[in-house]
């Protein structure tokens, strides 16, 4: 797979060695490019681990103990960066005018960081929360319960997002611009982008419509359906939320990823 081999060739430089095993003890550890392929099939499929076809050469146990330890490395989130990283010294990330949303998802066993969804008949769901840039390629993504209100994320989610390498000068890690609908209509936001020297446009309460937004807003809503080619993310099966977070950065790396090799 073209895509694998590529992104195999990142995924080297983060994965954390294997654990020094006894020797003669237990079976063979399979090699990390056969997991790295199974998982990120796993993501883009939405199968379950136990419906992993018998030609990658491992189990579904196999692949979901590898994930869960990448996971616990911070693996993902570490080659989100990278691939950012690789973006950025092309010049690739177009950082002037930044968007963020968010996009909500069913819950479907619970867990942590889920939440009563409004716009899902109170059922439980988690957000999936994104800034990504003029693009659309994510540069900051996030999760929380369905109920978290937007405005909350605005903090955390511009924090996120590395300090990433430029063509030219320092590493960057704050937008030009950051537009908004209404759910981020709050001063204390327009007033802690403003400390940081990044200009805003949120959609204001009862004067402005978020449809003025359209031109800018809907390379974040393209994004948003470049996720859900990952189809794990259409409904949340996980009830660690890490997990769930670490599928999302597994999209958002692919995403970038696609970038990358045009």
């Amino acid at each position: 797979m073209p895509l694998i081999s590529g992104l195999w060739t990142l995924f080297q430089r983060v994965v954390p060695p294997a654990p020094v095993r006894p020797q003669g003890g237990g079976h063979r550890r399979r090699g990390d490019r056969e997991v790295l392929a199974a998982i990120v099939f796993v993501a883009t499929s939405g199968c379950t681990w136990n419906q992993l076809p018998p030609g990658f050469g491992l189990s579904g146990v196999t692949a979901f103990r590898r994930f869960t330890e990448w996971t616990e490395a911070r693996v993902w989130a570490k080659l989100h960066r990278l691939v950012l990283d690789e973006l950025g010294a092309r010049g690739e990330l177009d950082w002037p005018r930044c968007a963020i949303d968010s996009v909500s998802v069913r819950a479907l066993k619970g867990g942590g960081l889920t939440g009563p969804n409004p716009t899902d008949r109170g059922k439980a769901g988690s957000k999936i929360h994104l800034i990504v840039d003029r693009q659309g390629l994510p540069l900051s993504v996030g999760i929380s319960a369905a109920n978290l209100h937007d405005s909350q994320a605005l903090i955390p989610l511009v924090r996120g997002i590395p300090p990433i390498r430029s063509r030219r000068g320092p590493r960057r890690r704050r937008p030009g611009k950051l537009h908004g609908d209404k759910g981020y209509d709050y001063r204390y936001l327009r007033q802690w982008l403003a400390s940081r020297g990044i200009r805003h446009h949120l959609a204001r309460k009862g004067v402005e419509s978020s449809q003025r937004l359209d031109r800018h807003r809907w390379v974040v809503e393209r994004t948003v359906s470049w996720l859900s080619g990952c189809r794990r993310l259409h409904r949340r099966y996980e009830r660690t939320p890490e997990h769930f977070l670490a599928f999302t950065a597994v999209a958002a790396t692919l995403i970038c990823h696609r970038r990358l090799t045009k």
